[in-house]
């Protein structure tokens, strides 16, 4: 195999992440953890509203259609 002087070389300890890039994104996922529950547990039922006024329109609409072309 070639040799990828990139890559994390086992050390005594295993691997070692020299750019500490792993705990980095560990503390960045864990800091949104909290935002987004709170949007999810404020967020309103607007889209599912939205939904629903939609599939009406549409089956309004579908009829419509339906009954002008078979009438």
């Amino acid at each position: 195999m070639a040799h990828n002087p990139h890559a994390p070389q086992p050390g005594p300890e295993g691997t070692h992440d020299p750019a500490g890039s792993t705990q980095m994104f560990r503390a960045f996922v864990d800091e949104g953890e909290p935002q987004r529950r709170q949007q999810t547990a404020a967020a309103p039922s607007g889209p599912k509203t939205g939904v629903i006024v939609a599939v009406v329109a549409v089956v309004v609409i579908l009829g419509a259609v339906a009954w002008l072309a078979l009438g």
